[in-house]
């Protein structure tokens, strides 16, 4: 829904350009002239009073006195002019207007003016102050760039002209091709998403990348990025990485939780590859486009030069890479074709003067190795052999840019003997890099794009089933401590908060007064050999900044005394304060045990973050940290211990013993649930959780509530990846045939196709409204991989076989507001009232979800499901443009 008009931006039959002129030098005159130039088939009205004609074609005075509707308008005129020239497009039925003015900023009020006028038709803005668009498949230039794209398979999203028309120049050099190009400026309508969303569908587009400045409507971003994700490449670039952390005085997550780590978590959890400079985006699109995402990466070279490959593997584990180890039987194999002085490792040294047979052998041999997934083939110009004949070698033996079904990236160093050798690599559809640690980072392209397909593809739950009495335990906490007015929890709170989510802590009482925390100490040292005395207030959060824990106490009397002091050193600090009482608990004593901290703090752009990693009082110091996006299941928590350094130290060494991975897991997932459950929660520190071979303890906690939301309903709505919809799941019998409806999962895709095989041709058509025969892998990806924000699909599966018998789908539009609905039922087993049931559970998640209106498209043949949908009580009636449609809606709240 939010691409509603766009297709008119890259595919527009005419063109207005309104403000062109013959000045030259003028951005009017630039902009018609590009259009002109670039050899646009389509009609070209030039609108300015002032003209009679420009460029050669009659030039009109007003939009209403054009001959036509243009699909396009590029307006350049003074800021004032816009909104009404906007009125004046839109009541002509104009779909997309890019405004390159700019100057239309919030205090003057033209901004708002250009949108009102522009929403009673639906008329899109791109824009203002941008440098226009480019659509080179459609020979479209309507911008004010120096020079025309070539026409390519790469979109470009860039929210700077500067940075857009730069990377044109570049990539003219560089031989790379665009199939859209989209400067978005203030993006006062249309956004990153939209274009995202729009780019997901484009036949034309084989990657996406983005220049990324900022983020707006994060959600939104979200659910486009990953719905585009899961079917082509998306590569950006954000600058920024070196911002100052944000500051948060309750909590060290608040404190680490810096917005650039936030970026690239939200952007790994989208499956978006993130590169560090221009130069990579599009090489890194170039490179991944080519391959399908990878479970491991393990990289062999083939090299002639054995410099160039210890540069390559430098740089590539530099990048978190890592080098294949040959299998003894391709050891075996290459002492057969190569000469006696070969490496006998990889990289694969086949010696200076190998001639187009021996890297044939070799990359034969490392095709077929078990342990090698992506092969790296590298040649230095030597005397004693040919580069491009070497290079007309490996073009022979690459098929699309793969060899034995393995990826095949090619360096080939130097300038004037290799550029042959390169040009024959990129025309068999090997990308070919210049240097080893070009080639090396291309490589990591690979591993580190898919890694993030695999966070994308993970579907977390909302609920644990196992937590609900621990979620009623916390909220009456959180209820307690907003009845009371306060904001942060004490000690002992967050721990019984934590603990009911199933995080460990040791047992801890809660003293008065001195006298109490002597009792407490003396029944503690029953069965403890230690114990801890800590501050218990309401006000002070850090106790260890101002004095308030004392540790290793072995008597009741050194207890007291322990409290006496933490007293004297409170009110030496802050004159008038006084402890509102003292916790007492076991001292746990895990001589091997690794300090961790795990915590939450909500970023004012992606919402609640989740931090883990080297916990203690030094946290801050060491930033030894990881940020991961709620909500978590077990990989997920696994891929952020595995970001950290003391990940590595977790698995063990020396007389260390591993930690227990799935405590620590546990302990993560915990959090992810409490966060998902309770939209009260604005920062939580657990540090340090000690984590050990007998599992993990929190010994300290501390949580910020916001009390005016104490009672909000889950699942959390800042979330900006929405999870998992637990709670939909039930039965349905009918006729003695019984199914398990369930809301749709990715795994799902495999029950498509013997689904897809017992739907007759004819329900088919009535279900997509027209006929249709093939279902390519990316259009059941799309069905099956949602953004739960954005769409829901229900499944019926045969209870006794698990087969797919039916699907109930509702896409929203961007506000919310109403879902497109529909359905289709096996036909083997229509009549059984399983489309009535799927239509009553999409009406029903509609009204809990706020959905205020649901719709269908149906064929006027369709009768069933124009009678089920009067039953319902749908109005039906005629669709105002399409004959042979009608259109179902149904108010649900």
């Amino acid at each position: 829904m939010t691409i509603r008009n766009l297709e008119y931006a890259v595919s527009p039959k005419s063109v207005a350009v309104v403000g062109a002129t013959e000045r030259a030098g003028a951005v009017g005159r630039v902009v018609f002239n590009n259009i002109v130039v670039g050899g646009f088939e389509g009609d070209i009205w030039p609108v300015n009073p002032k003209h009679s004609q420009v460029v050669g074609h009659p030039c009109y005075g007003r939009v209403s006195d054009l001959p036509g509707i243009p699909d396009l308008a590029v307006i350049v005129t003074p800021p004032n002019t816009v909104p009404g020239i906007v009125r004046e497009l839109a009541e002509k039925g104009t779909r997309v207007a890019v405004v390159i003015t700019a100057g239309l900023n919030h205090g003057n009020g033209l901004r708002q003016a250009m949108l009102d006028a522009a929403k009673p038709s639906l008329m899109r803005i791109i824009g203002p102050n941008t440098v226009g668009l480019m659509a080179p498949p459609a020979k479209l230039n309507a911008s004010f760039a120096h020079m025309a794209a070539r026409p390519g398979n790469i979109a470009l999203i860039s929210q700077s002209g500067a940075i857009a028309t730069s990377l044109i120049d570049w990539a003219a050099d560089n031989d790379v091709g665009f199939s859209r190009i989209i400067s978005l400026g203030d993006m006062a309508d249309v956004d990153v998403g939209d274009c995202l969303d729009m780019l997901a569908g484009d036949f034309h587009t084989r990657a996406i990348v983005m220049y990324l400045e900022t983020i707006p409507n994060p959600r939104k971003f979200m659910s486009a990025a990953r719905a585009a994700a899961r079917l082509k490449p998306v590569i950006a670039i954000k600058p920024g990485r070196h911002e100052q952390a944000a500051r948060a005085a309750a909590t060290h997550t608040g404190a680490l939780s810096g917005a650039d780590r936030v970026v690239d978590a939200a952007l790994r959890r989208a499956g978006v590859l993130r590169v560090d400079d221009l130069a990579e985006l599009l090489d890194a699109a170039e490179t991944v486009a080519r391959h399908a995402p990878l479970e491991r990466a393990r990289v062999g070279i083939v090299t002639n030069g054995g410099g160039a490959g210890v540069l390559a593997v430098d740089k590539l584990v530099d990048r978190g890479g890592e080098l294949a180890e040959l299998a003894p039987s391709t050891i075996t194999r290459l002492d057969h074709v190569l000469p006696p002085t070969w490496s006998h490792a990889n990289p694969i040294d086949i010696v200076g003067d190998a001639a187009p047979e021996r890297y044939g052998a070799a990359l034969d041999a490392l095709a077929a190795d078990p342990g090698t997934d992506v092969i790296l083939v590298m040649n230095c110009p030597t005397g004693l052999g040919s580069s491009a004949n070497a290079a007309r070698k490996v073009a022979e033996l690459g098929d699309e840019g793969e060899i034995g079904g393995k990826p095949l990236l090619a360096c080939w160093l130097g300038e004037h003997t290799a550029r042959e050798g390169r040009r024959v690599l990129t025309e068999a559809g090997i990308a070919s890099f210049e240097t080893p640690e070009d080639a090396a980072i291309a490589v990591s392209y690979l591993s580190e794009w898919s890694r993030a397909q695999r966070a994308l593809l993970r579907t977390p739950s909302s609920q644990g089933d196992d937590r609900v009495d621990g979620k009623a335990a916390a909220h009456a906490i959180f209820r307690q401590v907003a009845s009371e007015g306060r904001r942060m929890l004490t000690e002992p709170e967050a721990k019984a908060a934590i603990a009911a989510y199933g995080i460990a802590v040791p047992r801890t009482i809660v003293a008065g007064s001195v006298a109490e925390v002597a009792r407490a100490a003396g029944e503690l040292l029953e069965s403890s050999e230690r114990v801890v005395v800590k501050l218990l207030s309401k006000v002070v959060s850090h106790k260890s900044d101002v004095g308030g824990v004392v540790l290793d106490i072995a008597t009741a009397e050194k207890a007291a005394e322990a409290a006496r002091s933490i007293e004297t050193r409170l009110r030496a600090q802050a004159a008038g304060s006084k402890p509102d009482g003292y916790t007492v608990q076991s001292m746990v004593a895990r001589k091997h045990a690794q300090e961790l901290i795990l915590g939450m703090s909500v970023d004012p752009m992606f919402g609640p973050v989740i931090l883990f990693g080297a916990g203690g009082t030094a946290v801050e110091v060491v930033n030894d940290t990881a940020i991961a996006l709620p909500p978590l299941d077990d990989v997920l928590a696994a891929d952020a211990i595995d970001a950290t350094r003391i990940g590595r130290l977790l698995a063990g060494y020396r007389d260390r013993k591993p930690a227990d991975r799935a405590a620590i897991i546990a302990a993560l997932n915990g959090l992810s649930q409490m966060i998902v459950d309770f939209p009260c929660l604005v920062s939580l520190d657990i540090n340090p959780l000690l984590a050990d071979a007998e599992g993990v303890i929190a010994l300290d906690a501390r949580i910020e509530i916001d009390p005016r939301r104490v009672d909000d309903p889950a699942p959390n709505p800042a979330l900006v990846i929405r999870p998992y919809p637990s709670g939909w799941d039930r039965d349905f019998v009918s006729d003695s045939l019984s199914f398990h409806i369930r809301p749709i999962m990715p795994a799902d895709v495999a029950l498509y196709p013997a689904f897809l095989a017992k739907i007759s041709p004819d329900d088919l058509r009535l279900r997509f409204l027209s006929l249709r025969k093939n279902f390519p892998d990316q259009m059941l990806k799309r069905l099956t991989q949602l953004d739960y924000d954005r769409d829901i699909a229900f499944v019926a599966l045969e209870k006794d076989t698990g087969a797919l018998a039916g699907i109930g789908r509702l896409s929203c539009d961007p506000d919310h507001r109403t879902g497109e609905y529909a359905l289709l039922v096996r036909s083997d087993l229509q009549g059984h009232g399983l489309g009535w049931d799927l239509l009553k559970q999409l009406i029903d998640y509609a009204k809990a979800d706020g959905i205020g209106r649901i719709e269908g498209m149906i064929l006027n043949e369709n009768s069933k499901m124009l009678t089920m949908c009067r039953e319902f009580g749908f109005s039906v009636a005629h669709h105002a443009s399409e004959p042979g449609l009608s259109v179902a809606r149904l108010e649900v709240s």
